[in-house]
């Protein structure tokens, strides 16, 4: 049993897909070769063909080893190729890249963040909240469970709109005529890479489903925040976190690309899969794209990876996609998913809570956090009579163990192994104990379903607790009542301990993650053939679970996009994300600055971007900061790419200007965030905005934050728009003022009319010393000279 649960427990906490070693033989790439150059996929098709067909000897070799023709949205193919034939191929395109296994990474969420139900919202421009009217959001993974309530059938959402041209796939249960509806407009699946790399799909004994039914269960808790239509007297088990459920876009529609599959008790999401399902959804008509997948550090170069290529060629279609930051926090420069063009998403907390009373046998009590849906009464045991080395993990059982545990509480720390909750619980579980209760450090203390009942506490009270099993007299007993939900009585929202943080390895100039968005412990729904905890020892069956990661603060950012531009169906994806970066907030709901978890320090851009998002002030932001053709242009020229290949990458415009003279550097990209990495020098960026207030004549004044250690200065220091000039640019100068060997301090740049605040935050690294200056190097993300 201890074996089999290590084994267990080994894939279950394994975020890291199983790398193939170099072997002679063929394996998955992409071939990205731009824009689709006006031509239909048939004629795409054949040219993809008579490329690979260079690299094989025989013409139908080729024709078998393609899985995929991209063809609509971008052009590019996936094939079987050796490392010789991908080599080949590489000389004559813009990239070739092994495709890679990805990872994946409610009831109050909403009402927190401002955005109930109850808002007759009319703003001072006429804007009527519609909460997503007629936006298709394409939700890119792990499929959908069509039963549950969040994407029923509902006759107020009227015709599914004229734009959409998608379709739902049948496949293994999972009938379109009864599973898609108003609501559930789109369903497909993509099998090819995945099943190239890993073997063919296991679906005995209903362990997946060939089809776009969910069998994880992450793809319905996604679609379900995003976009799940409202569905009142939800709970988890036990009562637990009752009230209305719903996603942030009740009102709009859903279509489901499933391109991640169970493997390893978790999500496993193929590149060349993920490449299709962004042709189809660009082809079927999504209006917004949602992913929570991405892959761990280091990170790959811009265009050599599929959520890179499929997010610029959505943007320039108009499409904005939202992605994860990545649960690798709290260390530094972590985040995933940091091209500019896309919005990267970091997790934080709401104020919801879920008390438990511990009370000891000497009739002390005290409070910690857990799922507890039954009064407990047992002895209580401390982890070193069960573990070898008290670290409760599997590997420190002995023969010992279970008569130790059986029927017990075991105390639990997570400094002695540096275990986590789930370790803990599934080797006490191993030992045949009743429950856990967890203690570790008060910037990492959270709450989750382990199966086995955990109780987290800090370890000031795991102290406690220890004190008193070692000086009682009897044997310690601990009684554990329900739990209870609290809500309103702690601070937040707080950056999630496990939240990615940047900065960005990739691309320095650039603020990622770019906003923070509700992530722990959102309730939202669930496949009942999934247990809440996807282990398959727990035989639980729940319709509404509650789960954390960036991968449940990704949705509710797509859920806002979609209600922007429900309500300004022209802005542009750079508009949208604007909207959301400018208005956004650092202060938690006791007017201090947000905390960042893992840490007991204030939260900063690299922790949360530009801030919490506000969905009400994201609808009038006053000001954005658009991003055109040429803008991109000249960031593809700073990245290195050449003047052909950014032909190829940029969709073709008569008045286009694709020369690379006089290029820019990158931190003059138009972005809502303004990153100098090494300012060792004085330097002046610049930035343009556009006023989509209603008021045409406004006047904005600015106000600088300067950064610790260096001065900012904006010229001109007031903005005046008129009914005939919306547009205006801006220039700072910021030059360092102090000796540093480089570290990171954070200001800000807020341009208000006395209504709105448009915030631009403003991050410098001063790099004055010598031998800091000599070391610094600039990270180049573009192609390599050979």
């Amino acid at each position: 049993m201890a074996v089999f649960l290590l084994l267990l427990i080994v894939s279950f906490l394994s975020f890291y897909p199983i790398q193939a070693t170099q072997e002679s033989h063929s394996h998955v790439h992409i071939v990205y070769l731009g824009h689709n150059d006006g031509l239909n996929a048939s004629l795409a098709a054949k040219v993809h063909l008579q490329l690979l067909s260079r690299v094989f000897t025989d013409p139908d070799e080729a024709r078998d080893a393609i899985l995929y023709s991209y063809s609509y949205g971008f052009s590019g193919f996936a094939a079987l190729l050796n490392s010789t034939q991908a080599a080949k191929l590489s000389e004559e395109v813009i990239s070739v890249f092994r495709s890679r296994m990805l990872e994946l990474h409610t009831t109050r969420s909403w009402d927190f963040m401002g955005l109930n139900l109850h808002i007759q919202m009319e703003q001072s421009a006429g804007m009527q909240l519609k909460f997503g009217d007629d936006i298709v959001v394409g939700i890119l993974d792990t499929g959908v469970w069509p039963e549950s309530q969040s994407f029923r059938d509902d006759s107020h959402l009227g015709d599914i709109p004229s734009s959409w041209h998608g379709t739902c796939v049948a496949g293994e249960e999972f009938d379109p005529a009864t599973a898609c509806n108003r609501k559930l407009i789109g369903a497909r699946y993509y099998l090819a890479g995945f099943e190239s790399e890993v073997g063919p799909l296991n679906t005995s004994g209903g362990a997946e489903y060939r089809s776009p039914r969910d069998r994880v269960g992450h793809g319905t808790h996604t679609a379900s925040t995003a976009v799940g239509a409202v569905s009142p007297n939800t709970s988890y088990v036990g009562g637990l976190g009752s009230g209305v459920a719903r996603g942030g876009a009740p009102r709009a529609r859903l279509a489901v690309y499933k391109v991640c599959w169970l493997k390893d008790l978790t999500g496993r999401c193929s590149d060349a899969d993920i490449l299709a399902a962004f042709d189809d959804a660009l082809r079927d008509g999504v209006h917004v794209l949602s992913a929570s997948l991405g892959s761990t550090p280091p990170l790959t170069p811009l265009f050599m990876t599929s959520t890179e290529i499929g997010s610029f060629h959505a943007m320039q279609l108009g499409v904005p996609v939202v992605f994860s930051a990545g649960n690798d926090g709290p260390d530094a420069g972590t985040v995933q998913n940091v091209s500019p063009w896309v919005i990267t998403v970091a997790a934080s907390t709401i104020d919801r809570r879920f008390p438990t009373v511990i009370t000891l046998g000497n009739n002390v009590s005290l409070v910690g956090e857990s799922f507890n849906v039954n009064d407990t009464k047992t002895r209580l045991v401390e982890s070193g009579s069960v573990f070898a080395d008290g670290s409760c993990s599997l590997d420190q059982l002995t023969n010992g163990s279970h008569s130790a545990a059986s029927g017990k509480v075991v105390l639990c720390f997570s400094t002695m192994g540096m275990v986590s909750g789930g370790v803990a619980a599934l080797a006490v579980y191993a030992a045949g104990g009743a429950g856990v209760i967890f203690a570790e450090t008060i910037s990492r203390r959270s709450t989750q379903d382990n199966l086995l009942l955990t109780v987290h506490v800090d370890l000031r009270q795991g102290t406690r607790i220890l004190d008193y099993i070692r000086s009682s007299s009897r044997p310690p007993t601990v009684r554990i009542s329900r739990s209870r939900t609290l809500i309103g009585r702690s601070p937040a929202p707080a950056v999630a301990y496990f939240s990615s943080r940047g900065p960005s390895s990739i691309s320095p100039y650039i603020l990622k993650p770019d906003i923070t968005a509700p992530g722990v412990n959102i309730l939202a729904a669930w496949p009942p053939k999934s247990s809440p905890t996807v282990i398959p020892l727990d035989k639980r069956s729940v319709t509404w679970n509650f789960d954390s990661g960036t991968s449940m603060s990704c949705p509710h950012v797509s859920g806002i996009v979609a209600v922007v531009r429900s309500v300004h169906p022209t802005w542009s994806p750079a508009a949208i994300k604007s909207a959301l970066m400018t208005t956004a907030y650092m202060y938690d709901d006791t007017s201090d600055v947000m905390l960042a978890g893992g840490t007991l320090k204030a939260a900063d851009g690299f922790d949360v971007g530009a801030g919490h998002v506000d969905p009400l002030r994201a609808l009038d932001p006053g000001l954005v900061y658009d991003v055109g053709a040429r803008d991109h242009v000249l960031f593809l020229c700073s990245l290195g790419y050449t003047r052909a290949q950014i032909r190829q990458m940029v969709l073709p415009s008569p008045a286009l200007d694709t020369s690379c003279g006089g290029a820019a550097p990158e931190y003059d990209l138009n972005y809502p965030a303004i990153v100098l990495p090494h300012l060792n020098a004085t330097v002046t960026v610049k930035r343009t905005v556009t006023n989509v207030g209603a008021r045409r004549d406004a006047v904005y004044r600015a106000a600088v934050v300067s950064p610790q250690g260096a001065r900012a200065a904006v010229w001109p220091p007031a903005l005046a728009f008129s009914p005939y000039r919306d547009v205006a640019s801006y220039y700072v100068t910021v030059t360092p003022a102090k000796l540093s060997r480089a570290r990171y301090d954070f200001g800000e740049i807020v341009w208000s009319d006395g209504y709105h605040r448009v915030r631009t935050p403003l991050v410098v690294r001063v790099a004055t010393m010598p031998d800091t200056a000599a070391m610094d190097t600039t990270i180049s993300t573009g192609p390599q000279d050979s």
